[in-house]
C-alpha cells in the first residue's frame, strides 16, 4: 500500500474509532425505559450491592488502603460508568488484580499511608487520561496481540502475592518494606515468633466458617454473613480479654473531594504505574464484557466501554475512590441477575452509597483478620488450575511466557512484571508472523506445479517458482532474502519466478532486502519475476520504484478472473529470457508454447 493510501486508511480508522465513541449513550436506554426493566435493573442492583460493600472493603484491604477507599470505588463507578457504556455485561469497581497492582506499586515506592492516599489521586486521574485517549485510538482492538499466557501467568502470581501479604494479619503482626512476593514471605517468617494466638484462632475460625457457607449455602452473600459473624465472636472474645484488632469504623464525614495536584516530579514517577493499571483494567474489562456478550448474542463496543472506565476513574480520582476495572464476579452475578439495562449498575452505587450511610458505624466490629481471611479465600479463587494446565501443555511457546510472567511477577513489582510479559508475548508474536512461508514449486512427470521435497531434484533446473504466503514486513525482510539466496546456490539455476499472490504487509525493509536481493541475482548473470502481485503490493513497488529495477517486463500481476494466468505468463517469460527451445510445460492445465509472444 502506498504511502497516500496508508495515510488515508489511519485517517479513516481514526474517523471511525472517533465516531464509534458515543458521548452519552445512556439516553437511548432512557428513552426505552418501562416498568418491566426497572424490576429487573432494581433486583440485579441489589444482589450485586449485598456483594459489592464487603468485597470493595476486601479488596481496599489488599491495596493497603483504607477501607472505605473500596467503597466509595463501589458506589462511585458502578453509578458513573453506566451513563457512558454500551452494554449492561461489564460491572465497574475495585477488582482483585488492579488492588493487588496498586498495592505492589505503592510498595515499591516505599511510601507511608499518609502520602498513599496524596498519590491516589493523581494515579487515578492518570489512568482515567491513559483509558479515555486509548479510546479513542481503539487502543482496545491491540489486546488480540497480548497471549493469554500472559493474563494466566499474572494473575497466579497476584493472587500469591495477596494471600502471601494478608498472612501478617491473619497471625496478627504487621510487616513492613516488602515489594515483592519473596521479599514478603520472608519479612513474615522473621515475624512468625510474635504471631498472636488469639488472631490465629480467629482466623481459623474465620475460615471453616466461610468454607462451610460456601458448600451448604452458596445462593447466600457469604462474604457478608461471614463477616457479621465472626464480628459477633470478636466481640465475645474481647469480653474475654482477648483484644482483637478491629477494623475503623467509617462516617460519612470521611467521604471528601480529592482534587488531583500534579507536579512533573510525581507523574514521571506515577506514570508507569498507571499505564500498567490503566492496560489490566483493559484485559479484565474486555475479556469478561465479550464474554457475557456472547453469552447473549450480543457485540460489545470496547472502546465504548473503555471511554466509560475512564470516566469512572476520573469520577474515583475526585471522590476518594480507588481504580476502577471490570470485575468478573459482579459482572457474572449481575448478568444472572436478569439486569435488563446499564441502569442496573446505577442502582447498585446508589444501594452501596445507602449501605455505607446506614452501616458505616458498624465497620468498627469487623475484625482485621476476618477480613485478611476472606481476602485470601477472595485471592485463592483467582488460582484456575486448569487454565494453567491449558498454557503449559499446548505449545512450548504458551509454557515459556506463563512461566516467565509467573516468575517475574513473584521476583519484581508488578507494573513491571505485566510489561515484562507483554512485551515478550508480543516478541514471540512478531517472530511467528515475521516467518514467511516459502514453497519452491516444480514440475511432476505430468505438466503439474507441485511442492518440491527437500531431496528432490529440480524438472527443469534453470526455472525455480517459489511462493511466498504471508507477513512481509521488516521483520521478515532479512529472512526472505536469507532464504531466496539459499535457492540460487544451485549453479545451474537462472531464474526465480517470486510468487507474491498471499504475501501482505510489505515496507520500506522489504523492498530494499528485493532490491539488494535483484542486484545480487543481476551480478551473478541471473534474474528474478514477479508474479501474481496484488494491488496493494504493486502500489508500494511502483512507488519505490523497484519495478523499474526488476523490469516492468518481469512484473505480473494477479487476474482474479484466472488466478493461474500470471504464473503462466511469468514462465513465458522465463523461457523468453533463457532464449533456449524447451519442452512444452504445462501450468494448471495450460500449455506453454516454445516461443511464447510477449506480454
Amino acid at each position: 500500500m502506498s504511502e497516500p493510501v496508508q495515510k488515508k486508511a489511519s485517517a479513516t480508522n481514526a474517523a471511525k474509532s472517533f465516531r464509534s465513541i458515543d458521548l452519552f449513550p445512556i439516553w437511548k436506554v432512557l428513552t426505552q425505559y418501562n416498568q418491566l426493566r426497572f424490576n429487573s435493573d432494581i433486583r440485579a442492583g441489589l444482589n450485586v450491592a449485598l456483594l459489592a460493600f464487603p468485597q470493595g472493603m476486601a479488596y481496599a484491604m489488599i491495596a493497603g488502603l483504607p477501607i472505605q477507599y473500596g467503597i466509595f470505588c463501589s458506589a462511585i463507578a458502578t453509578i458513573i460508568g453506566p451513563l457512558f457504556a454500551g452494554s449492561r455485561f461489564i460491572m465497574l469497581g475495585p477488582t482483585n488484580a488492579t488492588s493487588v497492582l496498586l498495592f505492589s506499586t505503592f510498595l515499591a515506592l516505599g511510601v507511608s499511608d499518609a502520602q498513599k492516599l496524596i498519590l491516589l489521586p493523581i494515579l487515578l486521574f492518570l489512568v482515567a487520561t491513559f483509558q479515555i485517549i486509548g479510546s479513542y485510538l481503539n487502543v482496545a482492538s491491540l489486546i488480540q496481540y497480548v497471549s493469554r499466557s500472559v493474563i494466566v501467568g499474572y494473575i497466579t502470581a497476584a493472587a500469591l502475592l495477596i494471600m502471601a501479604s494478608q498472612i501478617q494479619h491473619t497471625l496478627g503482626f504487621r510487616i513492613s518494606g516488602a515489594s515483592t512476593f519473596f521479599s514478603v514471605i520472608q519479612k513474615t517468617f522473621e515475624k512468625i515468633p510474635e504471631a498472636h494466638l488469639p488472631t490465629l484462632i480467629l482466623s481459623l475460625l474465620t475460615a471453616v466458617t466461610y468454607v462451610l457457607l460456601k458448600r451448604f449455602l452458596k445462593s447466600l452473600p457469604n462474604v457478608g454473613i461471614t463477616l457479621i459473624l465472626m464480628s459477633m465472636v470478636g466481640i465475645g472474645l474481647n469480653e474475654l480479654g482477648w483484644n482483637i484488632q478491629k477494623l475503623q469504623a467509617v462516617s460519612p464525614s470521611s467521604w471528601q473531594i480529592s482534587i488531583p495536584t500534579f507536579d512533573l516530579t510525581t507523574i514521571s514517577t506515577l506514570a508507569s504505574a498507571a499505564m500498567a493499571i490503566a492496560f489490566l483494567s483493559i484485559l479484565e474489562g474486555s475479556s469478561i464484557g465479550k464474554s457475557l456478550a456472547a453469552m447473549s448474542g450480543s457485540r460489545l463496543n470496547t472502546n465504548q466501554e473503555l471511554f466509560s472506565m475512564g470516566i469512572s476513574n476520573l469520577g474515583c480520582s475526585i471522590f476518594s475512590g480507588m481504580p476502577a476495572s471490570g470485575s468478573l464476579t459482579r459482572s457474572v452475578l449481575n448478568w444472572t441477575s436478569g439486569a435488563a439495562t446499564p441502569l442496573a449498575s446505577v442502582f447498585c452505587g446508589f444501594i452501596c452509597i445507602g449501605l455505607f450511610l446506614g452501616l458505616g458505624q458498624f465497620i468498627g466490629f469487623i475484625p482485621k483478620a476476618s477480613l485478611s481471611v476472606v481476602v485470601v479465600f477472595v485471592a485463592l479463587s483467582l488460582i484456575n488450575p486448569r487454565q494453567i494446565r491449558f498454557v503449559i501443555k499446548t505449545t512450548p511457546p504458551d509454557a515459556f511466557v506463563f512461566l516467565v510472567t509467573f516468575l517475574s511477577a513473584l521476583l519484581l513489582p508488578l507494573d513491571t512484571a505485566i510489561y515484562f510479559g507483554v512485551g515478550l508475548s508480543i516478541i514471540l508474536f512478531l517472530r511467528e508472523a515475521g516467518e514467511p512461508q516459502l514453497i519452491e514449486y516444480i514440475f511432476n512427470k505430468s505438466g503439474q506445479l507441485t511442492q518440491k521435497r527437500q531431496t528432490e531434484e529440480r524438472t527443469t533446473p534453470e526455472i525455480s517458482i517459489v511462493h511466498v504466503e504471508g507477513s512481509l514486513f521488516f521483520g521478515a525482510a532479512e529472512l526472505l532474502q536469507e532464504q531466496i539466496r539459499r535457492v540460487c546456490d544451485d549453479s545451474n539455476l537462472k531464474i526465480i519466478v517470486l510468487r507474491l499472490k498471499h504475501a501482505h504487509h510489505l515496507d520500506a525493509s522489504t523492498i530494499l532486502a528485493l532490491e539488494e536481493l535483484v542486484t545480487f541475482m543481476k551480478e551473478h548473470n541471473r534474474a528474478l519475476i514477479v508474479s501474481g502481485a496484488r494491488k496493494d503490493v504493486y502500489r508500494i513497488c511502483k512507488r519505490a520504484k523497484l519495478i523499474d529495477i526488476i523490469g516492468r517486463e518481469n512484473f505480473f500481476m494477479e487476474w482474479p478472473q484466472n488466478p493461474t494466468l500470471s504464473t503462466r505468463n511469468a514462465l513465458k517469460r522465463a523461457q523468453e529470457i533463457l532464449g533456449e527451445e524447451k519442452a512444452a510445460v504445462r501450468v494448471f492445465g495450460e500449455t506453454i508454447q516454445k516461443k511464447p509472444e510477449k506480454t
